[in-house]
């Protein structure tokens, strides 16, 4: 299992992070947060990353509002997740703390970001601004409304076919816009069908 640590972000701001793996390892993943904090998934997440030999990372990007934020997955824990997510200035804002995770990670190595939900338009994000070697976004709901941002990296998109808040039509735009970007579409699978903590959850998608 993993240690909580600390990061400081470029504005000065202090927060927490989960981080697990070997020291000596290659490379390291950057596990973006869904909007339910770094809670016991985004845990496991990172130790199952650290399984396969990466060094691993949750930066709780939540911290710069409230402190080590975990939510549940039923209707309190969508609502004031996103409450939060506006506190930090939405996707924008919680760029600085992403960047701070993969800067602490940089001298080890390449490092990749993963994201979820919320991480993955994070993800998205960081395949156009931050200094890394890949991007992985599942079921990211805002970059349809960031497809002018263009990936400096390898970036591959996972979304499911049922999903009740990105339509198709949205995935087909993003993957017209980026012929580059590999993109998958699961068949019968819905949003959050990644998660093993959700009712959501495919295991044949994930």
């Amino acid at each position: 299992s993993g240690t909580r640590i600390e990061l400081e972000a470029a504005d000065g701001t202090r927060l927490g992070a989960y981080e697990a793996g070997p020291d000596e390892a290659a490379a390291t993943v950057v596990v973006a947060q869904e909007i339910f904090g770094v809670n016991a998934h985004i845990r496991s997440v990172v130790d199952r990353y650290a399984a396969f030999g990466y060094r691993s990372i949750a930066p709780a990007v939540f911290d710069r509002a409230e402190a080590g934020v975990e939510l549940g997955y039923d209707e309190a824990g969508i609502a004031r997740g996103r409450e939060l997510v506006g506190a930090i200035g939405g996707v924008e804002g919680a760029m600085v703390d992403i960047a701070a995770a993969v800067d602490h990670a940089a001298s080890r190595g390449p490092v990749a970001v993963v994201g979820y939900c919320f991480g993955g338009s994070l993800a998205w994000l960081s395949a156009a601004d931050l200094p890394i070697a890949a991007a992985v976004g599942y079921y990211g709901g805002q970059i349809h409304g960031l497809i002018d941002r263009r990936p400096a990296v390898p970036t591959m998109l996972h979304f499911g076919e049922l999903d009740h808040a990105i339509p198709l039509d949205h995935v087909d735009a993003v993957a017209s816009a980026h012929p580059d970007v590999t993109v998958h579409v699961y068949e019968g699978a819905q949003h959050g069908f990644h998660c093993d903590a959700r009712s959501s959850f495919d295991a044949r998608s994930a």
